[in-house]
């Protein structure tokens, strides 16, 4: 039966793989000046250079589509981490009001170093860490009603808004180009401006990783992770930090893009089953997945305009959210 469900997963994994490549070619492909088949692999395999097709994968799309790997990796690996560390299936970037305290903290670089795209990245690190230690003191808190947690990051994010609206008004250069960042959008990102992001996200997957059977601890409550000899205080401030860092550093480049961190951990548990050392890098490989084919959605659904794909995961997200505080409540995520 072991064996069974290991290539069942590594099937579901090379799957994963494949479905990836083929969204990234196909976002070469289209968008407001569609490409063929040919073009884009005479670019790729540098028989093309020179032409405006070059200039467009190059500069546009390629950017474009690291962006959005990156930005669904991060966030439903964090997403994994949060509901793991809170053992409350409702937790994620976006529903606890870590991406808020990321934004707000961007927004104030903005403001005071505009074009410092490493004091953006930091900036943005910071207000998802304090955000998140906020959580979880709450967490602790309220341990009976875990419902109550997400409650907490709904009210921290309404102050954060405030605070990002306030910043909007005291800066009109800000507010222009707020709008599209509160949304969430991959338009615009530059291999200049995921630089900084892309290697705090890889590495932080990374160490996601080599930690996940102490995330598997934590899942079975502080009691019994003390009794394996895990060190549960110094554990989860590790993964608190790991989670602040990789939503921290999307939203430095994507904006507030939401839901990714929620749905994602859900639908790979259901497949690969609840094993973190799994369910981990699964789900950076489906959240990657699915910031790519929303992308392609809103690129492709109204085009030559387009919809920024914070829109279509918040089309996506607002059900499943409902849906998961129907059934679940905030149950633990291992229940």
């Amino acid at each position: 039966m072991k064996k069974n469900k290991t290539r069942n997963n590594r099937i579901l994994f090379l799957i994963l793989l494949l479905v990836m490549m083929l969204l990234m070619f196909v976002g070469m492909v289209f968008g407001s000046v569609k490409l063929s088949f040919d073009e884009v692999f005479s670019v790729l395999l540098g028989r093309d250079t020179l032409s405006k097709n070059a200039i467009i994968i190059w500069n546009v799309r390629l950017p474009r589509i690291l962006g959005g790997l990156l930005a669904g990796a991060g966030l439903g690996t964090a997403g994994v981490i949060l509901q793991g560390v809170m053992n409350n299936a409702l937790a994620s970037p976006n529903t606890i009001g870590v991406n808020s305290g990321a934004g707000f903290f961007v927004m104030l670089s903005m403001l005071v170093l505009p074009q410092n795209l490493l004091a953006k990245s930091t900036m943005a690190f910071l207000g998802a860490l304090i955000t998140s230690l906020i959580i979880l003191c709450l967490a602790f808190w309220a341990e009976r009603s875990r419902i109550t947690i997400v409650l907490a990051g709904i009210t921290i994010s309404s102050f954060l808004s405030a605070g990002m609206n306030m910043i909007k008004i005291l800066d009109t250069d800000i507010s222009i180009n707020a709008t599209q960042f509160l949304i969430g959008t991959l338009s615009g990102v530059t291999l200049k401006t995921i630089k900084y992001p892309a290697m705090g996200i890889i590495i932080g997957i990374l160490i996601s990783i080599i930690l996940s059977n102490a995330l598997n601890l934590l899942a079975l409550g502080d009691g019994v992770a003390s009794s394996l000899g895990l060190q549960v205080n110094c554990f989860r401030f590790i993964f608190i930090l790991l989670a602040s860092a990789m939503s921290g550093l999307v939203v430095s480049f994507a904006g507030l893009v939401g839901f990714v961190g929620l749905i994602v951990p859900h639908i790979v548990r259901f497949l690969f089953g609840h094993d973190a050392r799994t369910v981990i890098p699964a789900s950076a490989l489906l959240g990657a997945n699915f910031v790519l084919l929303s992308d392609f959605v809103g690129r492709s659904l109204f085009a030559p305009f387009e919809l920024p794909v914070g829109i279509i995961l918040s089309l996506a997200g607002g059900p499943f959210f409902l849906y998961l505080l129907l059934k679940k409540g905030g149950r633990r995520v291992n229940a």
